[in-house]
């Protein structure tokens, strides 16, 4: 009974660690692992290397460092002013992700729509995705159109699914196409319901954040202002030279770096408390 128990136990570690001691060539096609840089820029429209987000927050920190330096001739008050320099791609990248979101928020139910159209008429699943290369709406369309070039080049739904996916670099896109992608696996007859629930929640979500997001715009608005204004006023007062001087002492020095300290966590809380939760990407 002993050596019984002993086997049960052994083959029971041994069933337990297989996956990672004979780990099996897996078929499914899995989205490649990114860099957070590189997740970014495809998100934000650009199929940039993420080298070139890294130049150009070095040059935008040296450029707005050394216009600060040269007419003030403060190193505190340059030092900010390269860091913020230096973050302004960032935030342009974030920007034009969050306006791309809002875009595409509103036509993923024409997508759906179009997908169980082609659907009801006996279209197959690869066909159907393949024909919104014309009948999506304009900024879906370039996806769209390299799906279907890959579609007719390989023949792999799957493989050319999860490159559509990183062209569209939306939450709501990997949804649709993770459904599309079920769908094509194991079959149904479902996937009409599916889209049309799928669509309708789309629609209605995109309506309330639409209505949330005019009613807090007021926050951003005022979180800007709040960050900004004292800076104004600190550069108005270093074109003056006994501004320079004042500022230029380790009191002055300390009162602008815990300033610059400041104004960061402030303008951050002030976003924090605007900002909807925003819908996570699946299967990255």
């Amino acid at each position: 009974m002993t050596v019984l128990m002993g086997a049960l136990l052994a083959a029971g570690m041994v069933l337990a660690a297989s996956p990672w001691l004979w780990p099996a060539g897996s078929r499914v096609v899995r989205t490649p692992r990114t860099g957070a840089a590189t997740r970014l820029l495809r998100e934000a429209g650009f199929r940039a290397d993420a080298r070139v987000l890294g130049v150009s927050m070095v040059a935008g920190g040296l450029v707005a460092g050394s216009v600060a330096w040269l007419t003030t001739a403060t190193a505190a008050f340059a030092l900010v002013i390269a860091v913020t320099g230096a973050a302004i791609p960032l935030v342009f990248l974030r920007s034009r992700r969050q306006r791309l979101l809002r875009l595409r928020r509103g036509l993923w139910p024409d997508v759906c729509d179009l997908l169980i159209a082609s659907i009801r008429v006996g279209m197959p699943l690869p066909d159907a995705v393949a024909g919104l290369e014309e009948a999506a709406p304009a900024p879906l369309r370039p996806a769209f159109a390299a799906f279907a070039r890959d579609l007719h080049a390989t023949g792999r739904f799957d493989a050319a699914a999860v490159k559509l996916k990183e062209a569209l670099a939306d939450p709501v896109g990997d949804r649709i196409v993770e459904t599309l992608r079920m769908a094509r696996e194991v079959g149904g007859t479902e996937l009409s319901t599916v889209l049309r629930a799928l669509s309708s929640s789309v629609r209605a979500e995109a309506a309330l954040r639409a209505e949330v997001e005019a009613r807090q715009s007021w926050i951003r608005g005022a979180a800007v202002l709040g960050a900004i204004a004292p800076w104004v006023i600190l550069a108005l007062l270093l074109l003056r030279p006994e501004g320079v001087e004042a500022y230029s002492s380790p009191e002055g020095v300390a009162l602008i770096l815990g300033g610059a300290a400041v104004s960061f966590v402030a303008f951050r809380v002030m976003l924090r408390i605007g900002r909807l939760p925003e819908p996570r990407r699946w299967f990255r």
